[in-house]
């Protein structure tokens, strides 16, 4: 760190965590290496090779046979296909009823393709692809936006069709860049035997959709420019920017200008990240933030002949290893906000990104996540065929076949993020494991769940976060929170005088005190403040402890203005619960050997009444992490005070 950030850092220790951390400034990048230093330091376009090209026949023979013909199967499904054009209709889907998956399934498949098409043309070296390559090519240069319509509402004529006359740039736009610029560096004589024009074609459209109006609009709000706080968008577009910028810019003036533009705008978003390295959006969405930094920072690095390397920076350095401590086990993460509890994060991402910080446990766990993924079993893909992705992965194929375990650490705390995990024993996932966080309800992705939590017994879930369906028009607008996978009271939370959290920053959780010894850990908050002020909520302490070997705790503690409503506990689950029994709701449910296990709840039956909810999950996204049957526990208080202390248990029957 400088000595003027931290000397900054030092006057506004006395402030919150939070306050501190939108306040710092790092600019790691864009101080590091100033523009006027680029030309010293930078490649130029005429001699900068990260990746060999089709001619290379001794590199792309070195791509195991067997991940070359899955390539080639894959683009032999598209020999001879025609495109069909994509209608204004369907893109207006999107405002007339809330629909954008229509229109970007039929978009993206051209990508995935054109990806797989190109990957078996570098196998083969036939030339039988090259046809399909070039109508994709020219089917994609001439679509009218290449961003979805759900985020086309950036430009100054709003939501509904795009307006060619202002080209705007979205993360799709931003991917479709590099994905059409990495083709003529990898096939530029076969391209030009077709005709020299598909090539140029190419750099006229990456150039006025990408290069030109990145480089002279500062108001995209994803730059940061504009002070408003960045999210995924930043490193997901700067990453794709970027590399259009090195393969495609060809005034190196204007190159240089666009990398270090690149660079400003990337210290917004590590600037804005907190010190622990969590990610607020949760797994799912590390590998277009924080992982997707690091596709950037290793272009970086390519494109300076290593010169400019944030490898050694400790805030680069957490931002990688946080995928690891959000780990649960059995292919299940801590996924808070808009996150799956089944994500499958990149073996391949997270072991560069590991082996780029230099460290072990982050490189086991990219090994450990491809055997458990059946990595190199089927074709290496990223959701679009990402050559920035992919290609690294592939000449890494041999070294990812090392066998390791995942890390899984026995405890996490993120003091900044204010997310703690803990499991009964370092390296294993047997017995109870507790996820709990504080934080506010102003992050990104964000969910009402101020001090919610999660438990799993022997890796499987037992107390869940649903997460969150799939994205239409109502997700990102002023309606999110109708959407019941948002709410408070679909999470593991308190009804308090009949009222949930709400969203925004000043809703948060305060006085957040963690503390961990061998026998236990424990997380203690007031979660008052994540309440509106007619909740009349003085005080609510929430701790949550994991005793190891035994059980997990939620102890309450509260003081009320008065009581005005109901008082509930809620809990989430995919265990059919009996609440037969007063005093206890029973669980059962399997390990993954299939043997029976069966948990328990405790409450006290003087004070509590336990009823359960059946939801039938339908949503696909939801599908992918859980069974279509969920339940909801309520503890309902039968007799509310205006204060009250007490607690429940979660243990083995």
């Amino acid at each position: 760190m400088k000595k003027s950030s931290f000397s900054l850092l030092l006057i506004i220790l006395s402030l919150s965590v939070l306050t501190a951390q939108s306040q710092r400034k790092y600019k790691m990048l864009s101080e590091g290496w100033k523009e006027s230093e680029l030309p010293s330091v930078v490649i130029p376009i005429k001699d900068w090779r990260p990746y060999p090209d089709i001619n290379d026949r001794k590199a792309w023979h070195q791509i195991p046979e067997h991940q070359q013909k899955l390539y080639i199967e894959k683009a032999e499904q598209y020999l001879g296909r025609e495109w069909p054009v994509l209608p204004a209709t369907l893109f207006l889907e999107f405002v007339r009823n809330g629909n954008r998956s229509h229109y970007e399934k039929m978009q993206f498949e051209r990508r995935t393709a054109l990806s797989a098409l190109v990957f078996a043309e570098l196998f083969e070296n036939k030339g039988r692809f090259m046809d399909d390559i070039v109508n994709l090519i020219w089917a994609i240069c001439e679509e009218t936006y290449w961003g979805v319509p759900a985020h086309v509402g950036v430009q100054k004529a709003g939501s509904g069709l795009p307006d060619v006359e202002e080209p705007t740039v979205d993360l799709f736009a931003a991917e479709t860049g590099a994905l059409l610029s990495w083709v003529p560096c990898l096939l530029k004589e076969k391209l030009d035997e077709v005709s020299p024009l598909i090539t140029g074609r190419i750099y006229y459209e990456v150039g006025r959709r990408i290069l030109t109006p990145n480089l002279e609009r500062d108001d995209f709000w994803w730059m940061g420019f504009s002070g408003r706080k960045v999210n995924n968008w930043n490193p997901w577009i700067n990453s794709n920017w970027l590399t259009c910028v090195l393969l495609q810019e060809q005034d190196e003036s204007r190159r240089i200008r666009a990398i270090h533009k690149i660079m400003r705008s990337l210290d917004y978003f590590i600037d804005g990240y907190p010190d622990d390295g969590g990610c607020d959006e949760g797994p799912n969405y590390w590998g277009r933030a924080g992982g997707a930094l690091f596709i950037a920072l290793e272009l970086l690095d390519q494109a300076s002949n290593n010169s400019i390397n944030l490898s050694g920076e400790p805030l680069i350095q957490k931002m990688g290893q946080y995928i690891y401590k959000a780990y649960v086990g059995n292919g299940y993460f801590v996924n808070f906000a808009d996150a799956s509890a089944r994500a499958r994060p990149e073996p391949p991402l997270i072991y560069r990104f590991g082996r780029y910080i230099d460290d072990p446990k982050m490189m086991d766990f990219g090994l450990y996540l491809a055997k458990t993924q059946d990595y190199g079993k089927f074709i290496i893909s990223d959701s679009w065929g990402q050559f920035s992705r992919i290609m690294p992965a592939l000449f890494d194929y041999e070294e990812m076949q090392k066998k390791a375990d995942a890390p899984l650490p026995r405890d996490v705390w993120l003091p900044q993020t204010q997310l703690m995990t803990a499991r009964s024993a370092e390296g294993m996932t047997d017995g109870f494991y507790l996820a709990a966080k504080g934080g506010t309800n102003h992050e990104s992705h964000n969910h009402n769940d101020v001090g919610s939590f999660m438990v799993f017994y022997d890796g499987y879930p037992v107390f869940i976060d649903v997460g969150v369906e799939t994205y239409t028009a109502k997700t990102f607008s002023h309606e999110r929170y109708d959407i019941w996978t948002m709410q408070s009271a679909y999470h593991n939370l308190p009804l308090t005088n009949g009222k949930q959290q709400k969203a925004g920053g000043k809703y948060e959780a305060r006085d957040v005190k963690y503390n961990v010894n061998n026998s236990s850990t424990s997380l203690t908050l007031d979660i008052a403040k994540a309440y509106p002020e007619d909740a009349g909520i003085n005080y609510w302490l929430r701790t949550m402890t994991l005793h190891r070997g035994k059980d997990v705790t939620i102890t309450e503690k509260y003081d009320l203005k008065k009581v005005t409503g109901p008082l509930e506990l809620h809990f989430m689950t995919i265990m059919e619960p009996d609440t037969s029994v007063p005093g206890q709701v029973i669980l059962k449910t399997k390990t993954g050997n299939g043997a029976d296990v069966i948990l328990k709840l405790s409450y006290d039956k003087k004070h509590f009444t336990a009823e359960s909810e059946h939801i039938k999950v339908e949503d696909q996204r939801l599908l992918t992490s859980w069974p279509p049957d969920m339940y909801r526990i309520l503890l309902k208080c039968n007799d509310p005070k205006k204060t009250g202390k007490f607690m429940v248990k979660i243990s083995k029957q």
